[in-house]
């Protein structure tokens, strides 16, 4: 699963570095590299969890809140390919460290942001930080543990220590916003950069750097491509999706992704080989892939945000919640790898596509007064269903290509995956609150909300002007039905599209390595 090609070197040809002893350095080398996962996805889960804090603290419109978490993974999908190659060509440790160092800076921006603008700018360096550790953390460990069934294994915890960021991101920002205010909770992310990068400098030796080239053409149109795509994906729902705007914006998009194409294939050293998609079973692989964090990434904001506002809870009773589906994936995550030894690929993907369909409807038939004894099966059901895809689809990448490209195919699912986060939270968050925005109305007039309130409501909902002020209970039902209308259309689009792609699973990916 390493997301380089040159995972190992002759002892011989090894660079005048001072390197570690191996034994000594494992062990730190794991801790290390599992710390550095679990930073950049506990950026993700503490920021959703902060963001009802943060719209009523700086007063921004639903837009601008979509914005905050699709900016860290909208960098993280964009550079995720052109950080491994960094890695190759300068030293992966280095690559590894200024990554964390990134995070750092992000948390720092974001813990003392006046305005969400800057808000935003935080959000984008770290998740430049994401993008170098994810790959390079994974290519260390490739060139730490060079047996197979070892290196299985340091992946799966490295898999796992992912699922634990994920957990434990609600519950860190729920304690701290208790006590403090939103800008308390990236000092998370910054003591735990610090502590990372302690053990980095201590235990893990560097990579012998290649002669690998940047792919800079390919960078710049690959990231322009997929930023165009996004804008347009997250202004539609304020500005309209046929603005004029929004016209250009896919137009540049689509030029961007066909110019990519066209560089990448003359480059003599891509960054992605697109000719990897002539492939049936890779590109299905690809697509599954993209939708398992689609769906993961887009289903926690709708639920963060269904418990905070919907029903009223606090940051930190939201936490407890979600730690039914997080928690589960991390178990389920151990798991995974060995399920796919006796199974192949497909049974996995398939079932945990289905099961994930099944538990985006059944939350999406609940309602803000259904009682969490009620939730939690479901929410435990979408983690285990998820933890089914993840791992695998990165397994069943390998096995679509040649040995030579499998680090170039596992830098690639990574970079489908992250590419399917930022859609899911882009584009779920943008019908969440386009729904619920389009069914207010309806919902203040049902509970007999006269004038001028009912318009003095809808207009503090579209500019985020709600604030911390009393509201009436018939006003407070009817946002939180709006808001609920708009959870459950997130949900069932999600519950759509993982049926739809567990039919492209069961039918097109090989099942087993070299299977044809």
């Amino acid at each position: 699963m390493p997301v380089t090609t040159n995972t190992t070197a002759p002892a011989a040809a090894a660079p005048a570095i001072a390197r570690p002893s191996l034994r000594g350095s494992r062990p730190m080398t794991l801790i290390a590299t599992c710390l550095g996962a679990m930073i950049t996805f506990l950026q993700i889960t503490a920021t959703v969890s902060a963001l009802t804090t943060i719209q009523r603290d700086l007063r921004i419109d639903p837009t601008t809140v979509i914005w905050i978490p699709s900016a860290y993974t909208l960098v993280v999908a964009s550079m995720v390919l052109s950080a491994a190659t960094l890695g190759s060509r300068y030293g992966r440790r280095r690559m590894f460290g200024a990554g964390v160092i990134a995070m750092i800076v992000g948390g720092a921006v974001v813990a003392g942001a006046p305005t969400a603008a800057w808000v935003i700018v935080g959000q984008l360096v770290a998740g430049l930080g994401g993008a170098l550790i994810l790959p390079n953390s994974l290519a260390i460990l490739g060139a730490t543990f060079t047996d197979p069934h070892q290196r299985t294994e340091v992946i799966t915890a490295w898999s796992a220590a992912s699922g634990i960021g994920l957990a434990v991101g609600p519950l860190i920002a729920g304690a701290l916003l208790q006590h403090y205010q939103w800008h308390s909770v990236y000092l998370s992310t910054i003591v735990l950069g610090v502590v990372t990068l302690v053990v980095a400098a201590v235990g893990v030796a560097e990579s012998r750097p290649s002669a690998a080239r940047l792919d800079v053409p390919g960078l710049l149109l690959g990231t322009v491509a997929i930023a165009a795509a996004v804008y347009a994906m997250i202004q539609g729902g304020k500005d309209g999706y046929t603005s004029p705007v929004l016209v250009v914006a896919w137009v540049v998009a689509a030029a961007a992704l066909v110019g990519f194409v066209l560089v990448e294939l003359r480059a003599g050293v891509p960054m992605l080989d697109v000719r990897l998609f002539r492939n049936r079973s890779f590109s299905a692989v690809m697509v599954v892939a993209a939708v398992s964090l689609f769906g993961f990434t887009g289903v926690a904001i709708l639920l963060v945000l269904f418990h905070e506002r919907a029903q009223t809870l606090s940051p930190l009773d939201t936490g407890w919640r979600m730690l039914a589906l997080f928690g589960v994936y991390v178990v389920a995550a151990f798991g995974a790898g060995r399920l796919i030894r006796r199974t192949g690929f497909k049974a996995p993907l398939t079932a945990g596509l289905v099961l994930g369909a099944l538990a985006s409807f059944g939350l999406a038939a609940q309602g803000p007064t259904t009682p969490f004894g009620q939730r939690w099966p479901l929410l435990a059901l979408f983690g285990a269903a998820s933890a089914m895809v993840v791992a695998p689809a990165t397994a069943a990448a390998l096995a679509s290509v040649a040995p030579a490209q499998a680090g170039m195919a596992s830098g690639a699912v990574n970079a489908a995956r992250q590419v399917g986060s930022v859609i899911g939270s882009s584009l779920l968050g943008t019908l969440l609150t386009t729904t619920m925005l389009a069914d207010l109305p309806d919902r203040l007039a049902a509970h007999q909300v006269g004038e001028p309130t009912r318009t003095a409501v809808q207009a503090a909902v579209v500019t985020g002007a709600t604030g911390d002020q009393s509201l009436p209970d018939p006003v407070r039902s009817a946002l939180a039905e709006a808001l609920t209308s708009g959870v459950q259309a997130g949900l069932r689009i999600n519950g759509i599209v993982f049926l739809v792609t567990a039919v492209l699973a069961l039918t097109v990916i090989r099942n087993r390595p070299h299977e044809h």
